[in-house]
């Protein structure tokens, strides 16, 4: 289509991006067909094939939205954000940020939060592999060995706090029985753990993204406690343990002697 001397990446990119631009110095006619005829369906197979990973990345907002409104508006993504790097899983990483302005979608709320969901966990099944930590280790500590402990979480910990319940509408778009309806006045916080080979989903108490952030940052579960309680007074650290230690969030914990 082009020669390596004609070829201006920058413009490349742009006339990709905007169908109302002329096909880019180096596109030539072939075959009868002319440039611009050319680079149009050259244009919308990249279109089509970004929209489709969209879809495959994101198959619950798909669900909560409908097949051609969702295209319409990962069509709309694509023109503005294509990829970064040649890696598709990575693609999508800013999709719920444009989700939150995307003005069509304005009376579905919670929707970027589960957007920022299903990217969490596609990040999780392409995380780093490793061992969760037994539960009879950390259940053998101590409550005032573990308040000065540090802990390693699993390399596919994700932690999401919302003002929507984003767990229970992922788990309900996931089952096959619907028949209970979905109470959407209230918040949860999600974690996402993919321990071995399958993604875990589960819902924190609130304060519980606070915790984990602490754990991931260094600080001790004494202090993790702190930022929890902070966030939510009524933290429930024994609930937020079991989660944890459920989905194999742990890898490790180190005790100060």
């Amino acid at each position: 289509m082009t020669t390596s001397a004609d070829f201006d990446q920058g413009a490349f990119v742009r006339a990709l991006l905007d169908p109302e631009l002329p096909p880019p110095k180096g596109v030539e006619a072939s075959h009868g067909f002319p440039p611009k005829r050319r680079f149009a369906v050259y244009r919308n197979n990249v279109c089509v094939g970004l929209v489709d990973a969209l879809a495959e990345r994101f198959p619950i907002c798909l669900q909560l939205v409908g097949d051609e409104f969702f295209r319409a508006m990962a069509t709309c993504y694509v023109r503005e954000r294509l990829p970064r790097t040649p890696m598709l899983f990575e693609y999508g990483d800013e999709f719920a940020t444009f989700v939150s302005n995307f003005d069509p979608a304005r009376d579905l709320p919670y929707l970027p939060d589960v957007a920022r969901l299903e990217y969490a966990v596609g990040q999780a099944y392409h995380a780093a592999d490793a061992a969760p930590l037994p539960l009879e280790l950390i259940r053998a500590l101590a409550l005032d060995r573990l308040e000065s402990a540090t802990a390693a979480l699993h390399p596919s910990t994700h932690v999401i706090a919302s003002k929507h319940p984003i767990v229970s509408i992922w788990r309900w778009h996931m089952s096959d029985e619907k028949t209970k309806p979905l109470e959407l006045n209230r918040g949860e916080e999600a974690l996402v753990v993919r321990p071995e080979l399958a993604i875990k989903v589960a819902a924190l108490p609130a304060g519980g993204t606070a915790f984990v952030d602490a754990l991931r940052s260094g600080r001790t579960f004494g202090e993790a406690v702190n930022a929890a309680t902070g966030v939510a007074a009524d933290f429930k650290l024994t609930d937020c343990l079991r989660e944890l230690l459920l989905t194999g969030a742990f890898v490790a914990v180190s005790v100060a002697h």
